[in-house]
């Protein structure tokens, strides 16, 4: 692993089984016993059915582009060298969307409804970071 510079996520008690998960290669998120679906970011409650059982459980980890945008402007100097590049809202195939980077791909070339899976990214022996590139035809 080379220096990472840029921000790194700090886990919270409710997201840790999260970024434990990515650690060991697999995209977990809450799931309701009780309706069965998912959600994210986690949360104590089912935002469907207000249920307080829920299971972490891993998912396929594969989605489509929901919405993106390409940054061409230096916001933080960490990310100096990465310009252009994309930010997307990735919609799982189990129903929740996340915001991610999708990699492996120029940012012109991007599209809504690109099909995509997570890529693991690891910055620090404790973080690994989810992106997302395009699933090979």
């Amino acid at each position: 692993m080379s220096e990472y510079n840029k921000p790194i996520p700090v886990p919270s008690q409710e997201s840790q089984p999260y970024w434990d998960g990515l650690r060991e290669r697999k995209l977990m998120m809450p799931r309701c016993d009780d309706c069965n679906s998912y959600w994210f970011p986690p949360s104590l409650l089912c935002p469907r059915c207000n249920s307080s059982k829920w299971t972490w459980t891993k998912t396929s980890g594969r989605g489509r582009i929901y919405s993106y945008v390409v940054y061409h402007r230096v916001y933080h100097p960490a990310f100096a060298q990465e310009v252009p590049y994309a930010v997307a809202v990735v919609e799982l195939d189990e129903g929740p969307r996340m915001y991610s980077n999708v990699i492996g791909v120029p940012p012109d070339a991007l599209s809504c409804d690109m099909k995509v899976e997570v890529a693991y990214e690891p910055i620090t022996d404790a973080i690994t970071l989810p992106k997302f590139r395009p699933v090979a035809a």
